[in-house]
């Protein structure tokens, strides 16, 4: 009986790694996919080899902390590692079907604390510091993104000026027995740059999720004993790959082209961000999750743009009434500031100019000299495009909550029963 339960443990966790990959590929490489920088089955590619490094390196931190810190690793029984897992799974689906990139780490520790919940095993100290993680980390991202967007980015658009592309940069050419990788002749030299910046930091953020999110699917089994890390690692990223080929789609399209329709330098600042605490916290050996911590720079980056209208001391003052006040703009976004934001100053779009016609430098490039001060930009021009639509927001931040509930639930109404 328990070499069956081990089998069947294997099994689900190969699914949770599944959905892993499905909604990880979505957060690291949606910037790069929503800009037309790479395809979606080259997304799926550079992430699973950089999964594989993060997984295989500081992901261990995370793997020791899910696997016999939060609970006693005694209490990762067969059948208790079979119940998270499944837990873990099932939440992550029903939210990959949605199209949303959940929240991994979230919902993976969640069916582990329904699991100590239930027998009274959980270490609350630890699990306090999580959760306070869970707080400061988003609270960062967002107050990062917020600082850029309001006092750095227009000097940084003004400066570096990336367009956007209509056609991959990168893509892998199948025609032939070999594939092999092909290049967009038709992209200006400084856009090439730029989008090589994105590719390198969405692999970047690649690292960082295999290093966070190995975890999710192999901790309970590497607890009970019943496989060691290292080979571990490889079922575990062996599925996150299968998901990130496969189910992936769909979270591509959520965060490529649903929630943001990001220029090139808003990717870069967003997944740079949202990357570097991930790692820092894996290193720590804190699960923790990069779609959380993105959005959020997200969401900082355009309320940051969008309050350059008004200087500090007219946001702090209330508008009269009748009045519009920051958060009610008359563009495309019409959400107040905590809910959505206006879009960062949009960039050119290299698909507009003449086949083979190479754009002026004056065309990419404005002088920061003549970058508007805070309280001087149109607020019009600003709420032009949004950078996220509000109501795909709300539908990926619902999810949130709704999957790690659902885990901890499940996971604590099953093991008080079986207790």
């Amino acid at each position: 009986m328990t070499g069956i339960l081990i089998v069947v443990g294997l099994l689900v966790a190969v699914f949770v790694g599944f959905n892993i990959g499905g909604s990880s590929t979505g957060v690291a490489f949606g910037p790069a996919v929503g800009s037309r920088i790479v395809r979606k089955v080259t997304a799926g590619a550079l992430f699973t080899v950089f999964a594989f490094l993060g997984a295989w390196t500081i992901g261990r931190n995370v793997i020791a902390t899910m696997s016999r810190q939060i609970v006693d690793a005694a209490a990762f029984t067969p059948a208790a590692s079979v119940g998270v897992l499944f837990f873990t799974g099932l939440a992550l689906l029903i939210s990959n079907l949605y199209g949303v990139p959940a929240s991994t780490s979230m919902t993976a520790v969640g069916a582990i604390v329904g699991l100590g919940l239930a027998t009274g095993t959980l270490n609350a100290e630890l699990m306090f510091t999580i959760l306070s993680a869970w707080i400061v980390a988003p609270l960062i991202a967002l107050s990062m993104g917020a600082f850029i967007g309001r006092y750095l980015y227009p000097y940084l658009d003004a400066k570096l000026a990336f367009g956007r592309l209509t056609d991959p940069l990168i893509a892998i050419d199948t025609r032939g027995t070999i594939p092999r990788l092909s290049v967009n002749e038709n992209v200006a030299p400084r856009d090439i740059a730029g989008s090589a910046l994105v590719v390198a930091i969405a692999c970047y953020m690649g690292f960082s999720a295999g290093a966070s999110n190995a975890a999710n699917a192999i901790a309970p089994l590497v607890g009970n004993g019943a496989i060691d890390p290292s080979p571990a690692i490889l079922l575990a990223v062996g599925a996150i790959s299968l998901g990130g080929f496969t189910i992936a789609r769909r979270t591509l399209t959520t965060v490529g082209d649903d929630v943001t329709d990001l220029p090139i330098l808003a990717a870069l600042i967003v997944s740079s961000v949202g990357a570097t605490i991930i790692t820092v916290l894996s290193w720590l050996g804190i699960p923790a999750s990069l779609a959380v911590s993105t959005t959020s720079c997200i969401i900082g980056l355009g309320w940051g743009r969008a309050s350059r209208a008004r200087t500090l001391a007219e946001i702090a003052t209330p508008s009269p009434p009748g009045e519009p006040g920051l958060g009610v703009t008359t563009g495309a976004l019409t959400a107040p500031p905590t809910e959505g934001a206006a879009d960062v100053a949009a960039s050119p779009t290299v698909g507009e100019l003449a086949e083979g016609e190479t754009p002026e430098p004056d065309t990419l490039q404005a002088s920061p000299d003549r970058v508007p001060r805070v309280g001087e930009e149109n607020p019009e021009e600003l709420s032009a495009e949004s950078l996220f639509d509000p109501a795909a927001t709300a539908r990926i931040v619902a999810l949130w909550v709704i999957t790690p509930t659902i885990s901890v639930v499940g996971a604590y109404l099953l093991f008080s029963l079986l207790a």
